[in-house]
């Protein structure tokens, strides 16, 4: 029978998220590619009691994330009714529903229908009654704002959701979203975007648009699906994402560039005393909305490397600027 270790608030950093009351650990652990039905269960579980051990205690999932569609929920759902079920209410969990799920024309996009049963029916693969936080995955272009807003709001108060979030909107809809949901009495908790080194597009208007609102920040692909690692430095291993299947990152996605660019990173890494990897995701966390980062990992080797960014989080002058001319192209 599984038992937490009693040490696993001792180390780890943990920070408010926006203008709340919820404190989320600076690593988040993602349940995306390795919880489906395609991992060995086994693996699942140690990767998610290992990270709950180390502090971890934000499990961010979706509706779709698999392979299978929903999968991801049920494996999950049975590491919390077999393991994780006494720890509940250490545990933030969250989920999402925006992204193609079923055949119809509710299975996806941002309808109060759509949302509404999506949640339904993660509840049901979770075996939860409520999660933490709800999130809109992604905006709607032919949903009236004011109609996706609702649905988390539903969720709220039905007591199916205690926090909702959105996810990959631009500035001007995270304005508008927020204060849809203000008009409601509802506070939008947090923002997902993706944001690494080598994807700036949130600084152009959305970190200020989260200050503002009050809004904590919580980035994926914070290693750009493994470019910011070494993974790359000597080609494309057989075993890698970029050889593989995923739509995420294909081999025409590692580019020479981006290749040097990582080597040089790494040189800057390598007199801070870290890797590549812990560098990036520190780098991240230098903004002041940025609250948590969202990785994934297929060996528990990962999360504790990734962990270890906590070991130096400051950057010198010199080295932001270093770093900002090495993502230019002008170093």
């Amino acid at each position: 029978m599984y038992c937490a270790d009693t040490s696993r608030y001792d180390h780890m950093l943990y920070n408010r998220c926006g203008k709340s009351g919820i404190r989320l650990p600076f690593l988040s652990l993602g349940l995306w590619h390795n919880f489906g039905e395609n991992v060995p269960y086994e693996r699942a579980r140690e990767l998610a009691l290992f990270a709950f051990d180390k502090g971890i205690t934000h499990f961010d999932i979706a509706n779709n994330y698999g392979p299978r569609p929903g999968s991801a929920e049920i494996t999950f759902g049975r590491i919390l009714k077999e393991d994780l079920a006494p720890y509940r209410d250490e545990l933030i969990i969250s989920t999402k529903a925006g992204y193609y799920m079923w055949p119809g024309p509710y299975g996806e996009w941002g309808s109060k229908k759509n949302l509404l049963a999506s949640l339904d029916q993660s509840l049901k693969r979770l075996g939860l009654d409520y999660v933490d936080i709800f999130y809109h995955h992604r905006p709607d272009p032919d949903t009236p704002l004011e109609e996706s807003m609702e649905a988390l709001a539903c969720a709220v108060r039905q007591g199916k959701a205690l926090y909702v979030g959105i996810s990959n909107y631009s500035a001007e809809d995270t304005r508008r979203a927020s204060q849809i949901l203000k008009g409601m009495g509802i506070h939008c908790l947090i923002h997902q975007p993706n944001y690494s080194m080598f994807n700036r597009a949130p600084e152009n208007g959305l970190f200020q648009a989260l200050e503002d609102e009050g809004i904590g920040c919580i980035a994926y692909s914070s290693l750009a699906q493994g470019l910011l690692t070494n993974r790359y430095f000597n080609g494309i291993p057989e075993d890698s994402r970029a050889n593989g299947h995923s739509v995420f990152l294909t081999r025409d996605g590692v580019t020479q560039e981006k290749v040097e660019k990582a080597k040089k990173l790494d040189a800057i890494a390598q007199r801070r005393g870290q890797s590549l990897s812990q560098m990036a995701l520190a780098w991240n966390l230098r903004n002041p909305q940025m609250i948590s980062l969202i990785i994934g990992a297929s060996k528990v080797q990962q999360i504790e490397e990734n962990l270890k960014a906590q070991e130096n989080m400051q950057f010198s002058q010199e080295e932001l600027e270093e770093i900002d001319k090495i993502l230019l192209g002008s170093m």
